[in-house]
């Protein structure tokens, strides 16, 4: 059987478009601020 192809990509998501690897750099810092502008529910993933 083939496998499926978002297998692991768990890891990947997490770290480029995690809460603290916003944090980390400065604009990444502007999305978060942005998005609590905006009021979201999630501001990262």
């Amino acid at each position: 059987m083939t496998k499926r192809t978002l297998e692991g990509t768990c890891r990947k998501r997490k770290r480029t478009s995690g809460f603290r690897a916003r944090m980390r750099t400065k604009t990444g810092q502007r999305v978060i601020k942005a998005r609590r502008r905006k009021g979201r529910a999630r501001l990262a993933v």
